[in-house]
């Protein structure tokens, strides 16, 4: 796939490997599964490329199949918010579909990822005609507002320590992101960026929560040795 075109003209449709990552999907009947799957469309994302932007139309219900987002948003003085970061598995906005509000965040990639797309009309034609939709988009809500609560306190959060074990306990969330397992594949940069915080103080922080034991730090990712143990680190 050509990189060097637009978001819009990389979108095609998804392959049946990358429908089986879609966690959503099973819970359709045959029927409703055939018009989800015309509908929905994948993308290939730059690195620092937007998927969404603040107060722009919500047009898609998007989820990420591989690679990595953050959504955030810009106050007033200029200064950048990360509400969380979307590791795969993901899919993130149904309160703006079901609103059919602007996106009151801005979505970007944090490094190359494949992200999808389900047009806003079609996440309603489900939400009016399956009841196995409903459920997941009720649990997708459920978890992601206490997940949000969760935010708040990082961010008011003094310990860094405890910030970077609650920022990655938030991105291994078996509900939201099933896609993820024991093991995500991040760099230090990236989750300094989910964080808010410097590439050195996320190293520091990934070192003590290792000798507790409740991570280990692996070639190219993180693996979670205590998820419990990060949620509940001070």
């Amino acid at each position: 796939m050509s990189t060097s075109k637009s978001l819009p003209a990389r979108r095609r449709p998804a392959t049946t490997a990358e429908l089986q990552g879609i966690p959503w999907l099973p819970s359709l009947s045959a029927a409703e599964r055939e018009r989800a799957v015309a509908e929905l469309v994948v993308g290939e994302v730059l690195p620092g490329e937007h998927v969404c932007r603040l107060g722009r139309p919500a047009t898609y219900w998007f989820g990420v199949l591989h690679g990595l987002l953050k959504m955030s948003s810009n106050n007033k003085a200029g200064q950048t918010m990360t509400f969380l970061g979307v590791p795969p598995g993901g899919w993130f906005g149904e309160g703006t579909m079901i609103k059919r509000e602007p996106y009151r965040y801005d979505s970007q990639a944090l490094r190359l990822s494949l992200v999808g797309a389900l047009p806003v009309d079609t996440f309603h034609w489900l939400l009016d005609h399956s009841i196995g939709f409903n459920r997941f988009v009720m649990g997708q809500l459920n978890e992601r507002l206490g997940q949000f609560i969760g935010a708040l306190e990082i961010d008011r959060m003094t310990d860094i320590d405890a910030r970077v074990a609650r920022s990655l306990s938030a991105l291994f969330n078996p509900v939201l992101y099933p896609g993820v397992g024991d093991m995500l594949r991040i760099t230090q940069q990236e989750l300094a960026s989910i964080a808010g915080l410097s590439r050195p103080r996320v190293n520091t922080a990934l070192a003590a929560l290792q000798k507790k034991g409740l991570i280990r730090v692996e070639y190219g990712g993180l693996k979670v040795l205590s998820l419990e143990g990060l949620r509940g680190s001070d």
